[in-house]
Parts: structure tokens; C-alpha cells; sequence
């Protein structure tokens, strides 16, 4: 299943979550540039769980150690993982934004990109692969989406072997199906660990991220705005 549109209009103009994805974007320009020099510029700007662990466990920690939380929710892996993150968040941000605020979006946002990197850090501490990419931070997105607004259409493409439909489903079915799919897999992945390839995709960072966005969700949530509000 891949989304097209939902049927919620936004209220405002979502400038936060464009930024993101403008700077998302920007990010994965510079990693083309780098040529030869990317493997190694992911391994430093990368989230690497064991790297983490060992700091902790050297009392090495400093406000350094956690720079790569960050700067790894805007590095990609390709075409592919940039696209397919940046168009959910294209399609599902707006509307958070709408019910948050801007200043409030981008802090929930920032987050649940934390909450996904500690869950994959829980989920396999001593992996010494890269965690790279927004996608926990857009499932926190897509877990305050479908409490907010369980009951929009989602316009979706489906390929059923040789047959395409197009087809409207309610984002609680959709993010539903969805979320248990990455928890299936992340299942899956956890009861492999220590006979994985390091590498693949990080199932418990979605997890986690989305988790966190409904837990966030409560605090994060604005009623609607009254006139002479301003929305931060």
C-alpha cells in the first residue's frame, strides 16, 4: 500500500514541516557530493547503538555523544528511503502541524526521533551498523495522525500483482496495518539478532517513534485555535 493524499485540509501554512523536508532534502544533495568520503561521513553523523553503549559504559558521555541522534534523522540511504519518508511526512505532517502549533511540531517531531533511536538502541545494543533516516520520527508523526484524525481518507495506491487499484481507506486501517507490519517485523528482527547482517532497516526505530508519538500526543495537542491566538 502506498498513500497519495488524505481528504484533511491544512488550516495553515505547514512551515515547519516543509522546512523539514527541505532540509532533508539538502542533507541527501550533500551526501551525493561526498562521493568516496560517504561511508565514512554516515559511520560519524550516523547513529551507531554500540558506539553509544561504549561511551556509556566509559563515562565518556558528553552533549557530543548525542549529536548523532540528531544529525541522523536527516541523512538517507538512497533515492528510494529519501522519497518514500519525505512523501509520508508530506502527506501526514501538515495536518499534525495544524493541531500542534509550529514550535510544538518541530519539538514533538525532534522527539520522536529520539524515542525511535533509543528503541532501536534497546532492540540491538550492540549493533555497529549506522542508523540513518527520518522514518522514526515520521512514525511518531503518523502516531498522532491517527489519533487525531482516525477517521480521514487516505487515497491509496495498492499493486495486486498485475492489477492496480486506487483506493480510499480510513487512516485508522491504513496506520493501523501499518504499524503492525513494523512491529511483525521488528519481532522478526529481534528474534534473529546475532545472526542478522548488520544493516537492513530499523523495525524497532519505528516502533519506538511511533509509540512515542501518541504518548506525546497529549501534550503536544492544541484545541481549536480562537481568534488573536498566535500558534508557536
Amino acid at each position: 500500500m502506498f498513500p497519495l493524499k488524505d481528504d484533511i485540509p491544512s488550516r495553515h501554512f505547514p512551515v515547519v514541516n516543509l522546512w523539514l523536508i527541505i532540509v532533508n532534502i539538502l542533507c541527501f544533495v550533500y551526501q551525493l557530493s561526498l562521493g568516496q568520503e560517504l561511508e565514512s561521513f554516515i559511520v560519524t553523523h550516523g547513529f551507531v547503538p554500540a558506539r553509544f553503549a561504549a561511551e556509556q559504559a566509559g563515562n565518556a558521555m558528553s552533549l557530543g555523544s548525542y549529536a548523532p541522534i540528531f544529525s541522523a534523522m536527516f541523512l538517507h540511504g538512497g533515492l528510494l528511503h529519501v522519497f518514500s519518508n519525505l512523501w509520508m511526512l508530506w502527506i501526514f505532517g501538515d495536518n499534525v502541524e495544524d493541531r500542534m502549533g509550529h514550535g510544538r511540531y518541530l519539538l514533538f517531531y525532534l522527539l520522536c526521533g529520539v524515542a525511535a533511536a533509543f528503541a532501536q538502541f534497546w532492540a540491538n545494543p550492540q549493533s555497529r551498523a549506522p542508523m540513518i533516516g527520518a522514518s522514526g520520527a515520521i512514525s511518531g508523526v503518523l502516531g498522532a495522525y491517527v489519533f487525531l484524525f482516525p477517521r480521514a481518507r487516505i487515497l491509496t495506491f495498492i499493486p495486486i500483482f498485475i492489477l492496480f487499484y486506487l483506493v480510499e481507506i480510513p487512516a485508522y486501517f491504513f496506520i493501523g496495518v501499518w504499524f503492525l507490519m513494523q512491529f511483525l517485523q521488528g519481532a522478526a528482527q529481534q528474534a534473529a539478532v546475532g545472526r542478522l547482517v548488520e544493516g537492513g532497516v530499523a523495525w524497532w526505530a519505528h516502533v519506538g517513534g511511533f509509540v512515542a508519538g501518541v504518548m506525546l500526543l497529549y501534550f503536544f495537542k492544541r484545541g481549536a485555535k480562537k481568534s488573536g491566538q498566535v500558534w508557536l
